[in-house]
């Protein structure tokens, strides 16, 4: 059936595998946790590690991560991969070690994301995901609140070795505005799609990002598109293919404040990153949501305040019940670990013409738990080994004691080419919507 399924969106035989399956969420098989270490690294002091953990990559050449250290100050290290732990005390985690301290990879062009390569604002410029690629490094960078639509460019590239200087290069227009409606749909997490894929999907890599501030820029759920890393400085703009995306217009997957208990986005979404597994046909995207009711207002840890006016507004803000986050914005308590499962066929329907890229859902949507899982849940960044098929997740704030709030680094295994009869889209498995 699944052999069909390939002959019938017209690939070439050898493309793909006919084995490559979807998976479900059993097969992402909990392996256990690691710490990331305590320190400064050559970051400002009291920063390192803390309050960072997002851009995730794996790089095969030392089995190790790159990841960004504190939001401040958007600087990136490379760590070791020690023995993995599956204990619910802190005390048993083994600690990463820095193999690499801590660096600027963009030399001081972060905020060069304007026409021509103009410094914008946008209340912060943080980089949206890394790539290891061969013998480079590919990352991005996105306007945090881009109301005023200055936000043009979103590519670099760099070398592996964070201490050398000059090999900067960037910033780099990816996808024409035909292609993309905004580069708040291209310019976050990364990933490389497998080779038996390439040729179906026209590329090596995933591009894409989601639910930024300015919800009218940005994709209502996750959006990914194929690009070729080869082409950055090569082609202006470098060409993308989107895949899957959910502009204001078309908000399949639920509308920003929505409160239908049905719905998979109603604003409180984040996608950090995304994997495409080997040997299946199953593209997940990790984040996190909010499965409470959804409110805009203040927040606020007194229950009976909520859906209150505050005070000195005439009305105009409501406290929400949250004790996570007292800023004000939307809240939707409480938050899960989440991923969301898409089956590669569908995402080739779009590429091919055949689909729009607000035309395909998730066929899965998995509530993911951890033994040192944090109640103020967040996914800051995913990677993947193809060779041993760990997935790696940034748990935001999974250590934390005091002032520090360090990430966890949790890891899955993926299994693929088991017999199954998943060959067709299965409910949705894992979180239960109120």
């Amino acid at each position: 059936m699944i052999a069909s399924l390939f002959v019938g969106i017209g690939l070439l035989a050898g493309v793909a595998s006919a084995e490559d399956r979807l998976l479900q969420q059993s097969d992402l098989i909990y392996q256990g946790a690691f710490r990331v270490p305590g320190g400064d690294f050559g970051s400002p002091t009291y920063s390192g590690f803390n309050y960072g953990g997002t851009a995730l990559t794996y790089n095969p050449k030392n089995n190790s991560l790159f990841l960004v250290g504190h939001s401040w100050h958007q600087l990136t290290a490379e760590i070791s991969i020690p023995e993995l732990s599956t204990s619910a005390n802190i005390g048993d985690l083994k600690t990463a070690s820095v193999l690499q301290p801590f660096s600027d990879v963009t030399e001081g062009h972060r905020a060069d994301i304007g026409a021509g390569g103009a410094a914008v604002d946008a209340s912060g410029t943080p980089l949206g995901g890394l790539l290891v690629y061969g013998d480079k490094l590919i990352g991005t960078v996105f306007g945090y609140y881009d109301a005023g639509g200055a936000v043009k460019l979103s590519h670099f590239t760099s070398a592996l070795n964070l201490s050398a200087t000059g090999d900067f290069k960037g910033m780099y227009q990816v996808g024409s505005t035909q292609a993309v409606p905004n580069p708040a749909f291209i310019d976050g997490y990364m990933a490389h799609i497998p080779a038996s894929w390439q040729a179906a999907f026209g590329g090596p890599a995933l591009t894409g990002n989601c639910c930024l501030s300015i919800i009218s820029r940005t994709s209502l759920g996750p959006a990914v598109s194929v690009f070729n890393p080869d082409h950055l400085g090569v082609m202006n703009p470098a060409p993308v293919t989107q895949l899957v995306g959910y502009p204001i217009g078309h908000p399949t997957l639920g509308t920003y404040g929505d409160q239908r208990s049905t719905v998979i986005y109603n604003g409180s979404m984040s996608i950090n990153g995304v994997v495409f597994p080997q040997g299946s046909r199953s593209v997940l995207f990790f984040g996190k949501r909010g499965i409470g009711s959804f409110c805009y207002g203040a927040g606020t840890s007194d229950q009976s305040l909520d859906r209150q006016p505050v005070p000195g507004y005439d009305g105009a803000v409501i406290y929400c019940y949250d004790p996570l986050n007292g800023s004000k914005g939307g809240h939707s308590y409480p938050y899960v670990y989440q991923a969301l499962a898409y089956d590669a066929l569908d995402l080739l329907l779009v590429k091919n013409g055949q689909k729009s890229p607000w035309e395909i859902s998730p066929y899965g949507v998995w509530q993911l738990s951890f033994p040192l899982g944090y109640e103020n849940a967040n996914i800051l960044g995913a990677a993947y080994d193809p060779q041993t098929q760990r997935i790696y997740l940034s748990e935001g704030g999974g250590d934390h004691e005091g002032y520090s709030y360090l990430p966890l680094i949790q890891v899955y295994k993926v299994r693929t080419g088991l017999p199954s009869d998943a060959s067709a889209p299965q409910p949705p498995k894992g979180l239960k919507f109120r």
